[in-house]
């Protein structure tokens, strides 16, 4: 099932696989269980388990139904990358991405360990941007050096929920950086000072950075709903998208 997005920084999602497991903190309060939760009382194909790691495969051939170039965020309401998906699985992914040029493909993953093992013996189609998640320097900072590794158009970072100040970053052979916190009535703060040293190390190092949302804190510290605390960032929003001019390396 694709679906229009109310994520900043793509256009659709595409979800052939649904579920996961919790493998790190930034996982705590994890946004698609609770959706997957309210899809399975809806009755909607694909949440009949719940939240448990689902293959759908009906769903594969989506993207090659549109025709209108579109960006994809895929497996938002999991991990492509996960133990238990097969490699066979993601290949056929691949396939379909392969298939349909006219569309960008935006797939994160908590499991950076297994991504330079698959890319070994497969490509990464220049239409596609491959990312990690990194919360909180223990978890987060390893998973950038194994994105490193794999040979990708674009390689980006999703620093949301940020956890704590990541200090100093090698953004090397990274394009792009989303930064946002975490939203819900158990959302953990992020303090402004924290995204500040991000965005300047982007600026740095010549990486595009995106603010997407302060989450359920607000940049004076303190906590509200998260429609109250925005998105400005030392005044300003921070939309920067990476150049698609970028060449494989």
């Amino acid at each position: 099932m694709t679906t229009q997005s109310t994520i900043e920084w793509t256009e659709q999602t595409w979800n052939p696989v649904t579920g996961c497991t919790k493998i790190s903190p930034g996982c705590k309060h994890c946004y698609a269980e609770t959706m997957a939760r309210r899809l399975h009382a809806m009755g909607v194909r694909g949440y009949a388990e719940g939240f448990k790691l689902t293959l759908v495969p009906e769903r594969l051939a989506e993207p090659l139904r549109r025709k209108k170039p579109t960006v994809y965020f895929v497996n938002s309401m999991s991990d492509l990358f996960h133990e238990r998906v097969p490699d066979t699985y993601i290949q056929r992914v691949f396939d379909v991405i392969r298939q349909t040029p006219q569309h960008t493909y935006q797939i994160l993953t908590k499991r950076a360990e297994r991504l330079p093992a698959f890319f070994s013996t497969h490509d990464a189609p220049d239409n596609t941007w491959l990312g990690v998640s990194v919360e909180n320097r223990k978890h987060g900072l390893p998973r950038i050096e194994a994105l490193r590794r794999v040979r990708s158009r674009i390689r980006f970072l999703s620093v949301e929920p940020l956890l704590e100040d990541l200090g100093d970053i090698d953004l090397h052979g990274i394009h792009w950086v989303i930064v946002g916190g975490e939203s819900g009535p158990k959302a953990r703060p992020m303090k402004q000072d924290w995204v500040v040293n991000i965005q300047r190390q982007c600026e740095r190092q010549n990486v595009a950075f995106f603010f997407k949302q302060w989450g359920g804190w607000g940049a004076d510290g303190r906590k509200r709903a998260k429609k109250h605390n925005g998105r400005l960032l030392l005044g300003r929003t921070w939309d920067d998208m990476p150049s698609a001019a970028i060449s494989t390396g």
